[in-house]
């Protein structure tokens, strides 16, 4: 069975609301972890806000720029959108994105994870990170913690209404000072 794993950049105190406003390097040593992270994937869930703005950027970005491979990447790799609200989705002239209505999580996620391939990654979207946790669907978390406090923002682990117990399956450091740390979560 595929699994659902997720990645973050998260601050010291929680925050994971636009990286890009704290985020001040990506280092060779994430750059290795990401590729590695990519490799492993062939379908990627998004919450609605990240869709909003991924949508608005990647299927626009030129293939030939500084993160052409990662583009490329992200346009052509299947994309699952989670949401309670939206009627469609789009993504530029790319026929790779389809709705997930947020209603039905728990059933949607498990039919994906199903199905043969790869495992499914979350990209960015805290929200539906945190509602994988809590429905018991998200089978790893690692949380990229860059050495800045920004005292506000969204939190990753807001909103949650049950105790969830975490093994740390890995943890290493990046020239840079960042802190990669993989968790699943604990077996019942």
């Amino acid at each position: 069975m595929r699994k659902v794993i997720s990645g973050l950049f998260i601050t010291l105190d929680g925050v994971t609301e636009e990286p890009s406003n704290w985020q001040e390097t990506f280092d060779e040593d994430m750059a290795a972890d990401l590729g590695s992270d990519l490799a492993q994937i062939d379908a990627i869930l998004l919450g609605r806000i990240t869709y909003a703005y991924w949508a608005a950027y990647w299927p626009t970005y030129t293939s030939t720029g500084p993160d052409g491979d990662y583009a490329n990447f992200i346009n052509n790799t299947p994309k699952y959108v989670v949401s309670s609200t939206l009627d469609k989705v789009e993504w530029g002239g790319f026929d790779t994105v389809r709705l997930v209505k947020g209603d039905n999580l728990v059933e949607e996620i498990n039919r994906l994870k199903a199905q043969p391939g790869k495992n499914i990654a979350v990209q960015g979207s805290p929200t539906l990170v945190n509602s994988l946790l809590q429905n018991d669907l998200l089978d790893e978390l690692k949380l990229i913690v860059h050495n800045v406090v920004v005292y506000k923002g969204k939190h990753l682990f807001d909103g949650g209404e049950h105790l969830k117990r975490l093994n740390l399956v890995s943890s290493k450091s990046t020239r840079s000072g960042v802190v990669i740390l993989t968790y699943q979560p604990r077996q019942k």
